[in-house]
């Protein structure tokens, strides 16, 4: 079910900005975007292969290196050190400002309805994360840590646009195929960071290795998969749509796990997002057919 899906997607996704935070103690951000990827592809290779070799066409192939890339290579980098900057919970709601764009993206490039609600749930949402980056934590001088701010930006255009080159995809491909593809592609992308990633990996207490391997397993290999999943059944818009709901399961995680939350105007951001959630998910009513007057 698409629900289920995209439910399993949130929750694990939520988990990841806390568990990236976490081990920017003992990974930098190349190297843990490497360590993830690569245990992701690997995971995500034995399921795939068991169900035989997918057969893109050579345009897929584009797209496909084009997200592993972006997506599971810029993607990761830039958010791996922007939460170097920022903490978890403000980093999440930074990245929803990605639905905005993939609504735009989809409207002109995959033909989907761009409705009132919509739009106005997309400009309520994006006006929260504008507030959001208005009240960024302070960095170590006492002032915003606008770097930090714009590399998770980096993070949510790159994410936007390779949703719409994933939604073709998987109207033709499995969803694991896509998944396994792109993110082998991606640690492909990563691999001049091995040499950093031994080393990191080699002082790293066995805790922060468990966390790695986590990443791997459960943020990447499952929950692209079923994000990818969703897709299948869903509109890129509308789906896009549902992760403005990671931002408060971040905070609530950040504040379990790290002791850290978000400054107190970003949650005024982040209820405004999940507002524009709720108006971006309504439908328009279908206009009442008239009865025809009688002679």
């Amino acid at each position: 079910m698409p629900v289920a899906a995209v439910a399993t997607t949130l929750v694990l996704w939520a988990s990841a900005f806390v568990a990236i935070r976490h081990l920017g103690h003992d990974f930098s951000a190349g190297p843990l975007s490497l360590g993830r990827t690569l245990i992701g592809a690997i995971v995500l290779g034995a399921l795939a292969l068991s169900r035989g070799l997918p057969r893109p066409t050579r345009r897929e192939w584009v797209s496909l290196v084009t997200i592993g890339v972006l997506w599971f290579g810029v993607y990761n980098v830039a958010l791996n050190e922007g939460e170097q900057r920022v903490d978890a919970g403000t980093a999440a709601m930074l990245i929803q400002v990605s639905p905005v764009l993939i609504a735009l993206l989809a409207a002109v490039f995959l033909s989907e309805r761009f409705t009132v609600y919509l739009g106005l749930g997309l400009a309520l949402a994006f006006s929260g994360v504008a507030v959001i980056g208005l009240t960024t934590s302070p960095d170590a001088d006492g002032g915003r840590d606008l770097l930090g701010v714009a590399l998770c930006l980096v993070s949510a255009v790159v994410y936007s646009i390779s949703l719409i080159l994933q939604k073709p995809l998987v109207a033709r491909l499995s969803a694991l195929h896509v998944t396994w593809l792109a993110c082998t592609i991606g640690a492909v992308a990563c691999l001049p960071f091995a040499p950093a990633l031994l080393r990191e990996a080699g002082e790293a207490p066995t805790s922060s290795l468990l966390w790695v391997l986590y990443l791997g397993v459960f943020p990447t290999a499952i929950a692209f998969t079923t994000y990818a999943f969703a897709l299948q059944h869903m509109t890129a818009s509308s789906l896009g749509v549902t992760t403005y709901l990671v931002p408060p399961i971040t905070i609530v995680l950040g504040l379990i796990f790290l002791d850290e939350v978000p400054p107190a105007m970003a949650y005024v951001g982040g209820a405004l997002a999940l507002v524009g959630v709720a108006v971006a998910r309504r439908k328009p009513r279908p206009r009442a057919q008239q009865e025809p007057t009688p002679a």
